[in-house]
Formats: structure tokens, sequence, C-alpha cells
């Protein structure tokens, strides 16, 4: 089996980059520096012609977009429970992870890279206040869905195993304090994310794209 895993540090590639580390399962990580614009480089278009992260490319063969691979992954190593397999728990837990992928994160990158949605730069800073607010709303329901999680017994998000969407909710909490979200304002999210980092594959894949986890101001 052949893995390449092409990933931009603290990006959303961090998903699939905790799914392989779990797996146990050899592939080839490759590092993609956003700041430096390689992802618009020929060599990277000609592998995802968007020119963004994350692409895994299985036997010579690209897949993009985090829902796609997530589900390519959950099939390749069936045994791990990325996702749950019982039908309601399964439905559930998609549209968890598309609701992170297609709601939440965008409104960060509105916070992070408002030029994606302005050219004008009164608007591009009115952006920034705004999307905020929405994330700080939607880290607190991240929160609420860990906590009723941990009201039914589960150990994680999806059930008894870690999966996708504890390594999102890292993510997504980790950017909180990138937009100056304190992780104190939802203590229960942020003693989970610390749970998800603690995991031994988690903490490679930490290391790895040398991340650090509060990356709110230390007063």
């Amino acid at each position: 089996m052949s893995l390449q895993l092409y990933f931009a540090p603290g990006a959303c590639s961090f998903v699939p980059h905790v799914l392989l580390e779990l797996s146990g399962a050899e592939f080839e990580p490759s590092m993609v520096k956003l700041h430096k614009g390689e992802q618009n480089s020929a060599d990277y278009k000609a592998i995802n012609p968007r020119g963004q992260v994350p692409v895994l490319v299985h036997g010579g063969q690209p897949v993009t977009q985090i829902l796609a691979i997530v589900l390519h992954l959950d099939q390749l190593f069936p045994k791990l429970g990325f996702l749950p397999t019982e039908p309601m728990a399964r439905a559930r837990a998609l549209s968890t992870l598309a609701w992170m992928n297609n709601t939440v994160h965008p409104t960060f990158t509105h916070i992070f890279m408002p030029q994606k949605f302005s050219d004008q730069p009164e608007v591009q800073a009115a952006l920034k206040p705004y999307n905020t607010q929405l994330f700080r709303g939607m880290l607190g329901e991240l929160q609420a869905l860990v906590q009723g999680a941990e009201n039914q017994g589960q150990a994680w998000l999806s059930g008894e195993r870690l999966g996708a969407l504890d390594a999102y909710s890292l993510t997504l909490a980790r950017w909180g304090t990138i937009a100056g979200i304190a992780a104190s304002e939802h203590p229960v999210l942020w003693r989970f994310v610390e749970k998800v980092a603690a995991d031994p594959a988690v903490s490679r894949v930490i290391a790895r794209e040398r991340l650090q986890l509060n990356m709110a101001p230390q007063t």
C-alpha cells in the first residue's frame, strides 16, 4: 500500500494526518509550506489543480477534500473505527464532520484570510470581528457536542475510538485561540482537546507539525 499525505502544519490536513498515524500504516508525510506559496507551484498543482491541502495519494491516485479523504481512510482501515459503522451513528458523525468542514472551517477563513472574500480593506476589517463572534458561538456548539458525548459515556465524539471528529475538534479549538478566543471560554472543550492531544499518535503528529496547542498570547 503506497500512501502519501500532503499537509500544511496546523491546517485541516491535521485530520487525515492523525488518522494515518493512528492506522500504523507506512505513509510519506510531505509538508507544503503555504506561507511560501508552495501550493501554487506547478509541481503541486499537477497533483491538485486547486492548490489546496490536504491531498492523499494512494497508489499514485490523488484524493482531495477532507470528507473524501476521511471516508477513504475509514474504508481502508475499517477495524480502526475512524467513523461509526452503525447507520444512524454514522449519519450523525458525518453530519458533524460536514458541519465542521463546510460551516465552522470557512468561518475561520473569513477571520484569518478576509482578503479571500473582499478586496476592500474596510470590508476585510469588518469581516474579522463579525466572524470571530460567529466562530465563538460555533465553538460553543462544539463544546455542547463534547459534553453530550461525555454524558452518554462516550470516550470520543464518535464513540469508543478516537477518530476524525476528535482530530478536527482539536484543529478548530486551536484556531479559536489564533482568533483571540481564550481557551478558558470553553473549558469542557479544551479539557477534551488536551485529552486528544495526549494520545500517542496525535502527539507524534503535533511534534511533526511543530504545533503549539494554545496560540493565545500568554500573559
